[in-house]
């Protein structure tokens, strides 16, 4: 006789195991021991260390930068993995790097920000791939890109070796990004060597004045490579960055102003290069008429007056973002708004070379025209320029080739154009504050306007010096006078307009309700270009 078949498998008994691992409840609260470690970052005696030096914690910064319950960080957990001998035993909290998404008014950023309490905020292999992670992010999410720079730069101790390499996927990825998603580098501390070019390649780089700092080579670095003895700050301080070089943007007080100031300027543009800047609700009316500036500016072409006050003028609520303000200081850029409008101004500043255009001048503006073009910001040009500073000095420095730059800038912008031409507007200094050549939308001036190959007096000199010397001499000065006058005729601001050179002249104080209006009407404007892959920048 055959035995029964076997029960099926679902119907045995299994014996049951203890279990003898952790519970969730243990579990959870490992997690949450853990995190609380790499919270603290550096540790009390870092912390302190760090705010008194002016500066505050990464994660202070990071509660100022957006909006409050916004932040998702990436990475917390993150430490150094290195098995480098110099590595042993260290705990790195989140590799020296904060990173994650937020809020800025409502709107998502990716955030890069160094931890100086962890190992001085040097560039290790893991707070780099966690850095990497943000820059996948912000352009596959096409969102802007801030980093908060306060680093020694790449770590020796556990890069010496070939394993550096890996970190200079950023800078490519910085060029890939460029003119897509807004990219700011906010200097809140040293930033050397590989720190050192993200700032470069940003769109927009405030210092912490007497704090930040940024260079090549650290102080120990230039000792031992060329024997010079120099502070962080000598070298790449603000005061070096923000008004000698040019590399830096903007100059701020302490941590707090700084990141106001990138809150603020990421306002004035979209998220990328996609989208359009946001028009706000403007309590400015359109139509308030800016009578001071009969006193701003006086009739004679000759008598200087700050270009900052008529910006301040005739924009909404009278409030200017500049852009690199102690650099450069013959030419003014910067950000406002008109009916609620984001635009970048162009202006002259006769307070300075009388508003000449030298190198640095030349390379501001075209910088910023190209900043401006590329995420569709309308851009404005306050004309009073004399044309650009000639001598033997600047030739030497390449003023054809630097004035090549905003020649090629402002001929190349396809966003909204006007100009105002308040004063002067001499030789190629016509041409490259957006001329009539250079597609504006609408190109206007004061009675005071004057458009030339050059002024009344320069023109006399030259054209009129062989008459002038066969004058008697106690004629001449009378002469010299009459032939002036004749030539400023010719040069008038009615000339221009009766051929048609200009659109309009105005009422200087109309100027803010004209270009109010010359905004709104040149929004659907298109320009098509011929194809091609890039043009051949006069670099």
């Amino acid at each position: 006789m055959s035995e029964p078949p076997a029960a099926p498998a679902a119907d045995r008994e299994i014996p049951t195991l203890a279990y003898t691992g952790p519970t969730m409840a243990g579990a959870v609260s490992e997690l949450a021991e853990r995190k609380g470690r790499h919270l603290g970052m550096g540790g009390p005696d870092k912390i302190a260390r760090q705010h008194s030096l002016g500066k505050l914690t990464v994660r202070e910064r990071m509660d100022l930068l957006f909006d409050p319950g916004t932040f998702l960080e990436f990475g917390l957990l993150g430490h150094h993995q290195s098995l480098s001998p110099a590595m042993q035993g260290k705990f790195t909290p989140g590799d020296g790097v904060v990173s994650g998404i937020g809020e800025i008014e409502g709107r998502r950023a990716c955030v890069i920000a160094y931890d100086f309490t962890v190992m001085a905020g040097s560039m290790g292999m893991i707070g780099e791939f966690k850095a990497g992670r943000m820059r996948e992010l912000a352009a596959r999410e096409r969102i802007p890109l801030i980093w908060l720079i306060d680093s020694a730069g790449a770590r020796i101790q556990e890069a010496a070796g070939s394993t550096f390499a890996r970190t200079g996927d950023l800078f490519r990825e910085q060029v890939v990004m460029s003119g897509v998603v807004p990219q700011v580098a906010a200097m809140m501390g040293p930033g050397a060597a590989g720190t050192a070019y993200i700032p470069g390649l940003a769109d927009f780089v405030p210092m912490v004045k007497g704090v930040a700092s940024m260079a090549l080579g650290g102080p120990h670095l230039v000792k031992a490579a060329v024997g010079e003895d120099v502070t962080e700050q000598e070298m790449g301080g603000s005061q070096v960055h923000c008004k000698i070089s040019g590399v830096a943007d903007l100059e701020v007080a302490d941590d707090p102003a700084c990141i106001a100031a990138v809150r603020k300027y990421l306002a004035f543009f979209p998220s990328n290069n996609r989208e359009r800047p946001l028009v706000r609700d403007a309590d400015d009316p359109i139509e308030r008429r800016c009578e001071d500036l009969y006193q701003i500016v006086t009739a004679n072409p000759r008598q200087a007056y700050d270009v900052r006050k008529v910006i301040a003028s005739i924009v909404d609520d009278h409030d200017f973002f500049p852009m690199k303000p102690d650099w450069a200081k013959s030419l003014v850029t910067g950000f406002a708004r008109f009916g609620g409008r984001p635009v970048g101004i162009v202006a002259n500043q006769p307070m300075f070379l009388g508003g000449a255009i030298d190198v640095n001048a030349a390379d501001k503006a075209a910088r910023f025209v190209w900043l401006c073009d590329a995420f569709d910001i309308p851009l404005l040009f306050l004309m009073d320029c004399p044309g650009f500073l000639v001598g033997s000095a600047v030739e030497k420095q390449g003023i054809i080739r630097h004035g090549s730059k905003m020649l090629f800038a402002v001929s190349e912008a396809t966003v909204p154009k006007i100009t105002v031409v308040t004063r002067k507007g001499y030789g190629a200094g016509y041409f490259v504050m957006n001329g009539r050549a250079y597609e504006p939308d609408l190109i206007v001036g004061w009675p005071t306007a004057e458009i030339s190959v050059m002024g009344a007096e320069v023109a006399v000199n030259i054209i009129g010096r062989s008459i002038l010397e066969k004058i008697p001499e106690e004629e001449r000065e009378k002469k010299r006078t009459e032939m002036i006058e004749a030539v400023r005729a010719q040069i008038s601001a009615y000339v221009a307009a009766g051929w048609s050179f200009i659109d309009d002249l105005i009422d200087p104080a109309d100027t803010r309700t004209v270009i109010c209006r010359g905004l709104r009407h040149a929004e659907g404007k298109r320009i098509e270009r011929p194809w091609r892959k890039h043009g051949v920048l006069p670099v």
